[in-house]
């Protein structure tokens, strides 16, 4: 009994009873113009004055719902008053959706029919809870029902068919209050269309987002170990050997313009503004980032082969990203000997190699933190490319790399 009780006394409750007989007050001006038309027709038959107002009714209260200001008070109304977590009327706009624009004036129609059943039913109920006990106003109470006959007159049977009816004029306001509350989120909510729609728009960001993302950790990343092992290589030969001290900091000039480049890039893209020229590094520009690695002392040795020029585009990038993250993990984790790159363009693959020595992270001369990204982000963009990837010893002193991508005439 305790149980069952509970929501009559939750004041979100009424505050959602409330709402709904607000609908009643704000739909009595729209019922004014609604009359009329039946009142101008006055040789009709009253049933018919009584349809004619109601259409007529019915259809000023759904062009109200067509405006964009209705739809927002009533989000913003729902939200307080039924405690339905519903999101802003600007966000749910589908664009092109036009069955989502008629769900609004639906709900408002539903809202003024709950609002006024419930309030002649509760303003009944409650009349007759309040007069009846003691036999206020000469109150009676007489129920037919099946054949049979039931009148209260007084007594405690008249306080009992009136407590009775403050309990059922209660029970409406629950009624109104839940059945507004499922209907919200159905017509005031976003539709199906829009649901799709906003998480596509979400798929985009995040994929531009994981993109960025990649760009400044293969290139920031590669810059700051290429200018640091130069750095360290400038120090230590500064007075023996100034010609290779200064080719060092050269190159360190030459990572760091490259870097600036691909950071004021990323920036204008999230600033939502487009940057004069995008860096478009690709496979011809793989001497170029070997002559940095060797800047850093490290022995490069590539294994060209197949025409490079015939991979291009979108996969001609990514290649040349995975090599460079490639590299970068070589310099980081390397014992110092030769970095074997293989790269092979054939006519439907395109295969990617870098074997380097090893030593254990945190140990020799150009270990460096690592922070797990690298082969994470490596795998996410070969997967995108359709590709295969295969990372692991080679050996019981090298690490490999090996990747393969399918090459696409649109690449």
């Amino acid at each position: 009994m305790i149980k069952a009780m509970r929501p009559l006394l939750r004041r979100s409750t009424y505050s959602g009873a409330l709402f709904g007989y607000g609908a009643v007050l704000a739909s009595l001006p729209l019922l004014s113009f609604a009359l009329l038309p039946a009142l101008a027709w006055r040789s009709a038959p009253e049933g018919v004055q009584i349809g004619l107002a109601v259409l007529v009714w019915a259809v000023l209260i759904g062009l109200v719902g067509l405006a964009r200001t209705t739809r927002r008070v009533l989000v913003l109304s729902a939200r307080r008053l039924l405690k339905v977590p519903l999101p802003d009327a600007d966000a749910v706009r589908a664009a092109g959706s036009r069955a989502g624009r008629w769900r609004t004036p639906l709900w408002l129609l539903l809202h003024v029919a709950v609002g006024w059943t419930g309030a002649l039913a509760s303003g009944l109920l409650l009349f007759v809870g309040l007069t009846l006990p003691g036999g206020w106003l000469d109150a009676e109470l007489g129920l037919s029902l099946f054949g049979r006959s039931v009148r209260v007159e007084g007594g405690w049977q008249s306080w009992a068919a009136g407590l009775g009816c403050l309990l059922l004029a209660g029970a409406v306001c629950v009624l109104v209050t839940r059945t507004l509350r499922w209907s919200a989120p159905r017509l005031l909510g976003p539709s199906t269309a829009e649901r799709l729609a906003s998480a596509a728009e979400r798929e985009l960001r995040l994929a531009e987002r994981n993109r960025l993302a990649h760009e400044l950790h293969d290139s920031i990343g590669h810059t700051l170990t290429t200018t640091t092992i130069q750095a360290a290589v400038a120090g230590e030969v500064l007075a023996a050997d100034p010609v290779a001290a200064r080719a060092a900091l050269r190159s360190i000039e030459e990572s760091a313009r490259a870097a600036l480049e691909d950071l004021d890039y990323v920036l204008g893209v999230l600033r939502e503004r487009e940057a004069e020229t995008a860096p478009t590094r690709t496979l011809a520009d793989l001497p170029e980032l070997f002559d940095r690695v060797r800047h850093t002392g490290a022995v490069v040795e590539p294994d060209l082969s197949g025409d490079l020029t015939h991979v291009q585009g979108t996969l001609s990038r990514a290649a040349y990203r995975i090599l460079q993250e490639g590299l970068t993990n070589a310099m980081r984790h390397g014992a110092g000997g030769p970095i074997a790159v293989r790269v092979r363009a054939g006519a439907e693959v395109l295969e990617l190699g870098v074997v380097n020595g090893t030593v254990d992270e945190g140990k020799g001369p150009r270990a460096f933190p690592s922070s797990g990204h690298g082969l994470s982000g490596l795998a996410e963009r070969v997967r995108l490319l359709n590709g295969d990837i295969e990372t692991g010893p080679d050996g019981p002193r090298h690490w490999r790399l090996a990747v393969r991508l399918p090459v696409r005439p649109s690449a």
